[in-house]
Protein backbone atom coordinates (compact mmCIF):
# COMPACT_ATOMS: atom_id res chain seq x y z
CA UNK A 1 0.00 0.00 0.00
CA UNK A 2 1.56 3.39 -1.03
CA UNK A 3 1.43 6.48 1.31
CA UNK A 4 -1.14 8.15 -0.94
CA UNK A 5 -3.73 4.82 0.03
CA UNK A 6 -2.31 4.38 3.96
CA UNK A 7 -3.53 7.75 4.63
CA UNK A 8 -6.76 7.26 3.23
CA UNK A 9 -7.11 4.48 4.88
CA UNK A 10 -5.96 6.17 8.52
CA UNK A 11 -8.82 9.09 7.98
CA UNK A 12 -11.87 6.80 7.00
CA UNK A 13 -10.53 4.78 10.27
CA UNK A 14 -10.87 8.26 12.12
CA UNK A 15 -13.97 9.39 10.55
CA UNK A 16 -15.84 5.90 11.74
CA UNK A 17 -14.40 6.17 15.27
CA UNK A 18 -15.58 9.99 15.35
CA UNK A 19 -19.06 8.95 13.89
CA UNK A 20 -19.31 5.76 16.60
CA UNK A 21 -18.10 8.18 19.73
CA UNK A 22 -20.95 10.05 18.59
CA UNK A 23 -23.46 7.59 18.12
CA UNK A 24 -22.88 6.17 21.43
CA UNK A 25 -23.13 9.33 23.32
CA UNK A 26 -26.07 9.13 25.97
CA UNK A 27 -29.07 10.80 25.12
CA UNK A 28 -30.64 13.80 27.76
CA UNK A 29 -33.39 12.64 29.31
CA UNK A 30 -36.64 14.03 28.61
CA UNK A 31 -38.30 15.86 31.51
CA UNK A 32 -40.76 14.00 33.38
CA UNK A 33 -44.10 14.21 32.76
CA UNK A 34 -46.42 16.13 35.15
CA UNK A 35 -48.64 13.91 36.86
CA UNK A 36 -52.48 14.47 36.14
CA UNK A 37 -53.50 14.64 39.73
CA UNK A 38 -50.81 17.15 40.22
CA UNK A 39 -51.68 18.76 37.09
CA UNK A 40 -55.68 19.21 38.30
CA UNK A 41 -54.60 20.72 41.48
CA UNK A 42 -52.58 23.34 39.76
CA UNK A 43 -55.48 23.88 37.88
CA UNK A 44 -58.06 24.44 41.00
CA UNK A 45 -55.40 26.83 42.50
CA UNK A 46 -55.27 28.70 39.32
CA UNK A 47 -59.26 28.92 39.14
CA UNK A 48 -59.40 29.97 43.03
CA UNK A 49 -57.18 33.30 41.75
CA UNK A 50 -58.98 34.34 38.95
CA UNK A 51 -61.99 34.23 40.73
CA UNK A 52 -60.91 36.39 42.95
CA UNK A 53 -59.02 38.42 40.02
CA UNK A 54 -62.34 39.40 37.87
CA UNK A 55 -61.13 42.24 36.45
CA UNK A 56 -58.73 42.06 33.58
CA UNK A 57 -58.20 43.59 30.01
CA UNK A 58 -56.11 42.02 26.81
CA UNK A 59 -54.98 42.70 23.56
CA UNK A 60 -54.74 40.70 20.63
CA UNK A 61 -55.45 39.21 17.33
CA UNK A 62 -58.74 36.71 16.39
CA UNK A 63 -59.75 35.26 13.66
CA UNK A 64 -63.04 34.05 13.08
CA UNK A 65 -65.06 31.67 10.97
CA UNK A 66 -68.02 30.08 9.97
CA UNK A 67 -68.66 27.99 7.27
CA UNK A 68 -67.58 29.68 4.64
CA UNK A 69 -67.61 32.78 5.80
CA UNK A 70 -64.98 34.60 8.13
CA UNK A 71 -62.57 37.35 8.73
CA UNK A 72 -59.72 38.66 11.17
CA UNK A 73 -58.87 41.55 13.07
CA UNK A 74 -57.59 42.84 16.59
CA UNK A 75 -59.02 42.37 19.46
CA UNK A 76 -59.37 44.35 22.90
CA UNK A 77 -60.82 42.78 25.43
CA UNK A 78 -61.80 44.76 28.76
CA UNK A 79 -63.55 42.80 31.33
CA UNK A 80 -64.59 43.88 35.38
CA UNK A 81 -66.79 41.12 37.05
CA UNK A 82 -69.60 40.86 34.71
CA UNK A 83 -69.45 43.83 32.63
CA UNK A 84 -67.57 43.67 29.57
CA UNK A 85 -65.76 45.67 26.07
CA UNK A 86 -65.04 43.87 23.72
CA UNK A 87 -63.68 45.75 20.50
CA UNK A 88 -62.94 44.09 17.26
CA UNK A 89 -61.59 46.01 14.19
CA UNK A 90 -60.67 44.53 9.99
CA UNK A 91 -57.75 46.80 9.17
CA UNK A 92 -58.50 44.66 5.20
CA UNK A 93 -62.07 46.27 5.40
CA UNK A 94 -61.88 48.97 7.56
CA UNK A 95 -64.60 47.85 9.88
CA UNK A 96 -65.00 47.74 13.69
CA UNK A 97 -67.44 46.62 15.75
CA UNK A 98 -67.87 47.64 20.02
CA UNK A 99 -69.33 44.65 21.98
CA UNK A 100 -70.41 46.06 25.57
CA UNK A 101 -72.74 44.85 28.37
CA UNK A 102 -73.42 42.22 31.15
CA UNK A 103 -75.73 39.43 31.95
CA UNK A 104 -79.02 42.40 31.81
CA UNK A 105 -78.00 43.41 28.25
CA UNK A 106 -75.70 44.06 25.56
CA UNK A 107 -75.10 46.71 22.77
CA UNK A 108 -73.21 46.25 19.84
CA UNK A 109 -71.89 49.61 17.96
CA UNK A 110 -70.41 49.84 14.45
CA UNK A 111 -73.17 48.22 11.96
CA UNK A 112 -75.10 50.26 9.31
CA UNK A 113 -78.82 51.14 10.66
CA UNK A 114 -77.29 52.38 14.56
CA UNK A 115 -76.55 50.08 17.65
CA UNK A 116 -78.65 46.96 18.39
CA UNK A 117 -79.22 45.55 21.64
CA UNK A 118 -79.94 42.01 22.81
CA UNK A 119 -80.08 39.37 25.83
CA UNK A 120 -77.42 37.47 24.97
CA UNK A 121 -74.42 38.49 23.55
CA UNK A 122 -73.59 35.22 21.38
CA UNK A 123 -77.24 35.38 19.83
CA UNK A 124 -76.42 39.22 18.94
CA UNK A 125 -73.78 38.54 17.21
CA UNK A 126 -74.97 35.52 15.23
CA UNK A 127 -77.70 38.08 14.19
CA UNK A 128 -76.08 40.31 13.04
CA UNK A 129 -72.77 39.47 11.87
CA UNK A 130 -73.59 35.65 11.01
CA UNK A 131 -70.53 34.93 13.08
CA UNK A 132 -70.81 32.26 16.20
CA UNK A 133 -68.76 33.40 19.50
CA UNK A 134 -70.01 32.33 22.69
CA UNK A 135 -68.96 35.79 24.29
CA UNK A 136 -69.56 34.96 28.16
CA UNK A 137 -68.46 31.71 28.16
CA UNK A 138 -65.49 32.86 26.41
CA UNK A 139 -64.74 34.75 28.92
CA UNK A 140 -64.00 32.05 31.61
CA UNK A 141 -62.53 30.21 28.78
CA UNK A 142 -60.08 32.64 27.40
CA UNK A 143 -58.23 32.34 30.61
CA UNK A 144 -57.98 28.73 31.03
CA UNK A 145 -61.38 27.72 32.85
CA UNK A 146 -64.65 26.39 33.03
CA UNK A 147 -68.10 28.68 32.38
CA UNK A 148 -70.23 28.24 35.74
CA UNK A 149 -73.06 29.01 33.52
CA UNK A 150 -72.40 25.69 31.63
CA UNK A 151 -72.86 22.20 32.19
CA UNK A 152 -69.65 20.49 34.22
CA UNK A 153 -66.33 20.97 31.55
CA UNK A 154 -64.34 17.72 30.26
CA UNK A 155 -61.12 19.14 30.96
CA UNK A 156 -57.16 17.18 29.48
CA UNK A 157 -54.07 18.25 30.62
CA UNK A 158 -50.61 18.25 28.59
CA UNK A 159 -47.30 16.66 29.64
CA UNK A 160 -46.34 19.80 30.87
CA UNK A 161 -48.86 20.50 33.44
CA UNK A 162 -50.82 22.98 31.74
CA UNK A 163 -54.41 22.65 30.16
CA UNK A 164 -54.57 21.51 26.87
CA UNK A 165 -58.40 21.09 26.31
CA UNK A 166 -61.21 22.07 27.63
CA UNK A 167 -64.87 20.99 26.63
CA UNK A 168 -67.94 22.47 27.46
CA UNK A 169 -71.35 23.11 26.10
CA UNK A 170 -70.29 21.55 22.93
CA UNK A 171 -67.14 23.43 22.15
CA UNK A 172 -63.83 22.09 22.23
CA UNK A 173 -61.36 24.99 23.24
CA UNK A 174 -57.61 24.13 22.41
CA UNK A 175 -54.60 25.62 24.28
CA UNK A 176 -51.56 25.50 22.14
CA UNK A 177 -49.51 28.30 24.01
CA UNK A 178 -49.27 29.73 27.35
CA UNK A 179 -47.50 32.81 29.42
CA UNK A 180 -45.82 31.72 32.18
CA UNK A 181 -46.67 33.08 35.46
CA UNK A 182 -45.26 35.90 36.86
CA UNK A 183 -45.21 36.92 40.49
CA UNK A 184 -48.90 35.48 41.84
CA UNK A 185 -50.10 35.78 38.76
CA UNK A 186 -50.59 32.56 37.04
CA UNK A 187 -49.72 31.15 33.81
CA UNK A 188 -52.13 32.51 31.68
CA UNK A 189 -53.22 31.11 27.83
CA UNK A 190 -51.32 33.08 24.86
CA UNK A 191 -53.39 31.24 22.29
CA UNK A 192 -57.09 29.18 22.42
CA UNK A 193 -58.64 27.40 19.46
CA UNK A 194 -62.43 27.19 20.19
CA UNK A 195 -64.37 25.31 17.82
CA UNK A 196 -67.84 23.83 17.59
CA UNK A 197 -69.84 22.43 14.63
CA UNK A 198 -68.63 24.71 11.35
CA UNK A 199 -67.73 27.62 13.87
CA UNK A 200 -64.11 28.10 15.00
CA UNK A 201 -62.62 31.12 16.71
CA UNK A 202 -58.32 31.27 16.92
CA UNK A 203 -57.40 34.34 19.61
CA UNK A 204 -53.41 34.64 19.53
CA UNK A 205 -53.22 37.32 23.03
CA UNK A 206 -49.97 39.63 22.63
CA UNK A 207 -50.77 41.15 25.85
CA UNK A 208 -52.26 40.38 29.27
CA UNK A 209 -53.19 43.47 31.79
CA UNK A 210 -52.24 42.77 35.29
CA UNK A 211 -55.18 42.03 37.14
CA UNK A 212 -56.44 43.54 39.69
CA UNK A 213 -58.93 41.86 42.84
CA UNK A 214 -62.34 42.75 42.24
CA UNK A 215 -64.11 44.49 45.27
Amino acid sequence: MNFYMRGVAMLLAVSLLAGCAGLSRPKQPLPPAVDAGQAAQAQLAREQWLQVHRNWSLEGRVAIRRADKGGSGRIDWSQRGEDFEVSLSAPVTRQSWRLTGNDAGVVLDGLDGGPRRGADAGQLLVEATGWEIPVQALAYWIRGQAAPALPAADLQYGTDGHLAALTQGGWRIAYTAWQPAAGDTPALPARIEAERGDSRVRLIVDGWQPCAAAP
